[in-house]
């Protein structure tokens, strides 16, 4: 159903949205995962000269820190903590049984660099990189084949200081494919909570061939206009569950996926059993898009309690001639499209 809101209404809607934070939505709907919330050993970037100042590249810190707390996989875990401050980094590989933990007043900071961000090869459900053909560039946070892998804490910032990338890919002086901001790859017991995603260079949230993924109580906001700046992607993967989070951006707020063209139907893995609960966003793009990656197919999506600001359409299914989809058991119910006056 379409409303228009009058001013008033604007400003009523916005307060609910920004200052009643989410504890109006506090039941989980999604199912528990197997995943240890306390780790027994903690440490503190700091504790491996990272400098907080904005300026200073901080991505050895990152990666040392990460390769010492792999000493702790199999010893119940560890966390890796971030205090308040900038923290400028390139992008850097996640472990398994580890909790990337920031703090209120945390930023991670995106370089601005291309370099810093490596080459990787195309993912196999897509045989090339989505913008231009061989690799891409790796995401700033990165994972592959985990497990138990939480990135929390007190409503930290991850910032991609995407404008350059936007830029590039508008001057068509892109060398290879934009990176994501967080992407995990083939990973299972995957939780992503209580933190704010801004200014991805391209998708913001990416998991791939994943299962048994959480997102929840999570902020993501990219300028209107941005180039394809999804905010959460759910792409060949089953077993996910999005819930109490606000996202505004220059694309689909939320796009599930499962490879692109003659690639994904060789791949064949399909997304399934995505749920989605209690959304709220504003695009001018859609609310909730299904594909138009999908050449894996789509099956057992539920939505409900969704709230989409300005979207040209709420609901969006797109898909390419010949792509040979299939797309089974959707649903979504109480979803408001609301258009400013």
């Amino acid at each position: 159903m379409k409303k228009f809101l009058s001013l008033p209404d604007v400003f009523l809607v916005l307060a609910l949205i920004c200052c009643s934070s989410w504890t109006v939505w506090s039941s989980s709907s999604c199912k528990q995962i197997n995943i240890k919330e306390v780790r027994p050993h903690s440490v503190s970037i700091t504790e491996f000269g990272a400098v907080g100042d904005g300026i200073t590249l901080n991505t050895k810190a990152f990666q040392n820190a990460i390769f010492y707390l792999n000493s702790y996989a199999d010893k119940g875990g560890a966390k890796l903590f971030v205090p308040a401050g900038r923290w400028l980094t390139g992008s850097f590989d996640l472990i398994s049984h580890l909790t990337l933990w920031l703090d209120k007043d945390a930023v991670i900071l995106g370089s601005t660099n291309s370099e810093d961000w490596p080459v990787v090869d195309p993912l196999p459900s897509y045989g090339r990189g989505r913008e231009l053909p061989g690799g891409r560039h790796r995401s700033l946070i990165y994972g592959c084949n985990l497990t138990d892998v939480i990135i929390t804490g007190n409503n930290g910032t991850i910032d991609g200081q995407g404008s350059i990338w936007w830029s590039k890919f508008r001057n068509k002086t892109l060398d290879h494919t934009r990176p994501h901001l967080v992407e995990l790859i083939n990973s299972t017991e995957v939780l992503i909570s209580n933190a704010t995603f801004l200014n991805s260079p391209f998708w913001t949230i990416h998991p791939v061939y994943c299962s048994n993924v959480t997102v929840q109580n999570v902020t993501i906001i990219v300028p209107f206009g941005s180039p394809n700046t999804d905010g959460i992607d759910p792409d060949s993967s089953d077993n996910v569950c999005i819930e109490d989070c606000y996202i505004s951006t220059g694309d689909d707020l939320i796009s599930i996926k499962s490879g692109w063209d003659e690639y994904g139907i060789s791949f064949g893995r399909p997304s399934t059993n995505i749920s989605i609960h209690r959304l709220t966003g504003r695009t001018t793009s859609a609310g909730i898009a299904i594909g138009s990656e999908m050449s894996g197919g789509v099956s057992e999506v539920y939505a409900e309690d969704i709230y989409i600001f300005d979207s040209k359409s709420a609901i969006r299914i797109k898909t390419s001639p010949g792509s040979l989809v299939y797309m089974e058991s959707i649903q979504m119910t109480h979803m408001t499209e609301m258009l400013y006056l």
